[in-house]
C-alpha cells in the first residue's frame, strides 16, 4: 500500500446524532497524525460533484454537541453506477486524497465496499445509524440518543393514554431491525413491542391480545417498528378496529423526531472513540473495515461481515419485556 498522506471524510444515508462528533474526531486525530484532512459535503453525491474542502481543527470546533451532520448528506443514484464511481475516484485523485472515512449505515458501507474493491482504495467505515442494525458492533452512533428521544416521547404520550384509557400504537424507526422498538419498550415501561424479527414466525398482534395484556390496566402502549413485516402502527390500528372493536385505539408516528437533537454523552464518547480509531486503522494499513465496539473495546469488522450478517436480537431482552409488562 502506498503511504497515506491525506484522508477524506463523508457522511451518507440517514443522519444520526453523533455524526458531528465523529467528524470532529477523525479530523483532529488525522491532523494529529500528520494527515491532510478533507471534508466531503453531501456524501457520495458531493464526492462526484467535487464539493470538497480542506479541514483544519477550526472547521470542527463547537460541533460535538450538534445533531445532524455539518457535512450534510444526500442520496446518490449515480454512485450506484460504474461511471459514477469512476468519476468519484477521479475527483479523489485530483485532490490527492489517499483514503476515505465513510460514516453511515448499511447502504453507505455497501457503496464504500464496492468502491474500495473496484479501485483498491483504502476505506474505513464508522457505523452511523440510529437503527443499531450493523453486525459486529454492540452499538452504532446515534442509537443511544434516538432511544432516549423515544423514551421521552412515550413518557408524554402515556399521560394522555392514561387520562383517556386508550391503547396507543407508537411507531418508531427500524425497517429491518427491532432494537429501537424493543429497548424503547423496556425503557418506557410499554406493554409490548412488535418487531420485524418475529413477524414471519408468529402473529404478534393476535399473540398480544390472546395473552390478555390489558387485564389489569386501563391504558396500554405498544411500540411498533415501522417495517412492512409488522404492518406498521397504522396497519395494526386498522386490524384492531376490524378484529377487536372494543379497544379505543390511537396512533402516533414518531418519524424523524428520532433522528434529531443533541447527541447523548454516550454517543459523543462512542463517536469520538470510533473516529480516532478510524485514523489508527489507516495508520495500521487496515482497509475495507468498519470500526465497531464490543464489550467496550474497539474492534475492526470486515465490511463483508458488517453488511451481510444479520445482527441478532437478544432473546433475553424479549423475555424481560414480557415479564415486566404484566
Amino acid at each position: 500500500m502506498s503511504k497515506i498522506e491525506s484522508i477524506g471524510i463523508l457522511t451518507s444515508g440517514g443522519d444520526a446524532p453523533g455524526m458531528n462528533a465523529a467528524i470532529r474526531a477523525v479530523t483532529r486525530a488525522g491532523i494529529f497524525a500528520g494527515f491532510k484532512v478533507f471534508g466531503i459535503y453531501r456524501g457520495f453525491k458531493g464526492l462526484i460533484s467535487d464539493e470538497i474542502e480542506e479541514f483544519s481543527t477550526q472547521n470542527v470546533s463547537n460541533i460535538i454537541q450538534r445533531g445532524g451532520t455539518i457535512l450534510k448528506t444526500a442520496r446518490c443514484k449515480e454512485f450506484q453506477t460504474p461511471e459514477g464511481r469512476q468519476c468519484a475516484y477521479d475527483v479523489l485523485r485530483r485532490h490527492g486524497i489517499d483514503a476515505l472515512v465513510v460514516i453511515g449505515g448499511d447502504g453507505s458501507l455497501t457503496g464504500a465496499r464496492i468502491f474500495a474493491n473496484e479501485f483498491s482504495f483504502p476505506i474505513v467505515g464508522l457505523p452511523g445509524t440510529i437503527d443499531n442494525d450493523l453486525y459486529g458492533t454492540d452499538s452504532t452512533i446515534g442509537y443511544d440518543t434516538a432511544l432516549n428521544t423515544i423514551m421521552e416521547c412515550v413518557d408524554k404520550i402515556r399521560d394522555t393514554a392514561t387520562s383517556h384509557e386508550r391503547l396507543f400504537f407508537i411507531e418508531v424507526m427500524g425497517r429491518d431491525a427491532g432494537f429501537l422498538a424493543l429497548n424503547g419498550a423496556i425503557a418506557s415501561g410499554a406493554e409490548a413491542a412488535i418487531i420485524p424479527e418475529f413477524s414471519t414466525q408468529t402473529d404478534q398482534l393476535a399473540d398480544l391480545i390472546d395473552h390478555g395484556f390489558r387485564k389489569s390496566k386501563n391504558s396500554s402502549i405498544v411500540l411498533v417498528a415501522e417495517s412492512p413485516l409488522t404492518g406498521g402502527a397504522m396497519g395494526l390500528a386498522k386490524r384492531m378496529e376490524e378484529e377487536y372493536p372494543q379497544y379505543d385505539v390511537r396512533v402516533t408516528i414518531l418519524g424523524h423526531l428520532q433522528r434529531g437533537g443533541s447527541p447523548s454523552a454516550f454517543d459523543r464518547i462512542l463517536a469520538s472513540r470510533m473516529g480516532a480509531a478510524a485514523v489508527d486503522a489507516l495508520l495500521d494499513d487496515q482497509r475495507n473495515v468498519m470500526i465497531g465496539i464490543k464489550n467496550d473495546e474497539i474492534v475492526y469488522v470486515p465490511f463483508t461481515k458488517a453488511i451481510k450478517n444479520d445482527k441478532p436480537i437478544n432473546t433475553e431482552l424479549i423475555n424481560t419485556q414480557r415479564r415486566l409488562s404484566i
